[in-house]
């Protein structure tokens, strides 16, 4: 950078530019690769060149960037896609941070806030500081190429706007001169003109910010994580002591109601006049939430408490151990009523995101218990970074909107018994809600078109199926368009390449297009709409 300010200007501008070739109106795939692995390039090019080597630790971090800009690459899914692509910002601003010191595993949670606030200073301030002293440094040739260079920009922005005005005034004389001139500013689609200014402005902005990331990273990316916490402790052991011990004293009343007729068995569930469905779908929302706030109460008192003696530091661990397993305990009963709750509704994504979130919850929680006992509090940060790169990294594997077709599909095959409010059967077996899949995303198609191939499954769920996919076959047909190749998805073409195989035999469904809303008329003669009326 140092070494060649005007080259690093030029490189910045292009990543600028590239920015808006990837990803004006453009949809999320792999340009969100090609972006990342631009910026990781470029910036680790010129701090190389100016003698910066990328420290080992964090030279890690290359690993999840590269995994979780793949995964925009893989996956359709909203969730996956939104929570991947906030990593990847924040895993950048963390390389940014830790490039040279690679000291990033030992920063508490206050030190990613804090220098996260300082590089967003820093992508703010230093560019311009850095024009400044590239301007100083600048030999006396230079300097006289810069006096020659403005006025001529001075003279171009005084003669344009005198340019148009006598232009519209000819063309308004002469109408050949009129059509002519039309013919010429159509070759630069003049009519986009506030369109290309915007995109000129937010290039320069992306610019200018990329350099200040860039400038941090070979300037202050080589700090110390603060050995103090940001706010030192000011309560009282007592005061957290009375919390705590109050906090587990609740939690184990409720542990204990939970074991007289919830781990009793299912049929204890009616003894306070529940019905199956109503405990099903009651409480697990409620107990995720309290788990979640029980270690947000454990951390943040950890780090505001007094603790001047062993014995006090020992006292405040045990109640934090015995606190936890009481919330794992509640994280089992959540578990259990989610289950309850697919095996009488289905799956859903919400459903299956709690899932994840619930088991990478109680590991967090166990990992906070465990590290404060150890006195080892500083790790607690890097626990909760790990732990959110795993779920997010969870969601990508699974393929969440493919599990929720198999889950689904599965559970009709099983005949699950589903018991209405009213307490009543229907049938014996669980009814598949294909109406739900036409809301999942291009990773549902290979996985439903899979069941609609398989033969050994009942006709009428083959035909639901089948209706499901025609909707979404006409849809897609309706709406297509030609797809640029920036936002290339390795889902999307899965899907098409699945909806080309099944397409000859979608065409036994009969798509209703007199009626609204859309229906599908299935071999068997039984219609169904292509419209959602699930609540989650």
């Amino acid at each position: 950078m140092k070494t060649n300010p005007n080259r690093f200007w030029l490189f910045v501008i292009l990543l600028g530019w590239a920015f808006d070739f990837l990803f004006w109106e453009k949809t999320l795939g792999i340009n969100v690769f090609l972006w990342t692995a631009l910026c990781l390039a470029v910036g680790i090019y010129f701090l190389q060149a100016d003698k910066l080597r990328l420290a080992r630790r964090a030279g890690l971090l290359l690993f999840p960037l590269a995994f979780f800009a793949a995964a925009v690459f893989f996956r359709r899914e909203p969730l996956t896609i939104f929570l991947s692509v906030l990593l990847i910002i924040f895993l950048m601003g963390v390389f940014a941070l830790t490039y040279l010191g690679g000291n990033w595993m030992q920063y508490r949670i206050s030190d990613y806030l804090i220098r996260h606030l300082s590089l967003v200073g820093s992508m703010i301030a230093r560019p311009f500081k850095f024009i400044a002293e590239a301007k100083r440094s600048q030999p006396p040739q230079d300097e006289k190429r810069g006096a020659a260079f403005w006025p001529i920009l001075r003279g171009l922005v005084i003669a344009l706007p005198l340019i148009m005005i006598f232009s519209a005034l000819l063309s308004s004389a002469d109408p050949i001169f009129a059509k002519r001139l039309e013919s010429f500013m159509k070759l630069f689609k003049i009519e986009n003109l506030p369109e290309y200014l915007f995109r000129l402005a937010y290039i320069l902005i992306f610019a200018y910010a990329i350099a200040g990331a860039f400038l941090h990273a070979g300037q202050k990316s080589d700090d110390q994580a603060n050995e103090k916490s940001l706010i030192p402790p000011f309560l009282g052991f007592t005061e957290s002591a009375i919390v705590l011990g109050s906090l587990t004293l609740l939690f184990a009343a409720f542990v204990v109601v939970q074991f007289q007729y919830f781990f009793g068995g299912q049929a204890n569930i009616n003894l306070e006049g529940y019905t199956y469905s109503e405990y099903a779908r009651r409480g697990f929302g409620e107990l995720v939430t309290v788990a979640f706030f029980c270690l947000l109460t454990l951390i943040g008192l950890g780090s505001v408490t007094k603790r001047e003696t062993e014995i006090r530091r020992r006292i405040f661990s045990i109640f934090g151990v015995v606190l936890v397993g009481l919330a794992i305990i509640m994280q089992v009963s959540a578990f259990q009523r989610l289950i309850l709750y697919e095996n009488a509704y289905g799956f859903s994504r919400l459903r299956t995101y709690t899932h994840a979130f619930m088991l990478w919850l109680a590991l967090l929680l166990i990992v906070v218990a465990a590290l404060e006992f150890m006195k080892k509090e500083r790790a607690i940060g890097l626990a909760m970074i790990l732990t959110a790169m795993g779920f997010v990294a969870s969601l990508s594997l699974l393929n969440v909107d493919a599990f929720i077709v198999n889950r689904n599909i599965q559970r009709e095959i099983n005949g699950y018994a589903e018991i209405a409010d009213e307490g009543s059967l229907r049938d014996g077996q669980a009814e598949l809600d294909t109406q739900y899949f036409l809301d999942l995303s291009d990773d549902a198609v290979p996985a439903l078109a899979a069941g609609f191939q398989n033969t050994t499954l009942p006709d009428r769920t083959r035909e639901r199926i089948g209706a499901a996919l025609a909707c979404r076959l006409h849809d897609r047909e309706q709406n297509e368009s030609m797809r640029p190749w920036q936002g290339f998805n390795l889902s999307t073409f899965l899907a098409d390449r699945a909806f080309v195989e099944i397409k000859g035999e979608l065409e036994a469904y009969a798509i209703m297009e007199t009626d609204y809303p859309l229906t599908i008329r299935v071999p068997s003669g039984e219609e169904i709409p292509c419209w959602t009326y699930y609540y989650d």
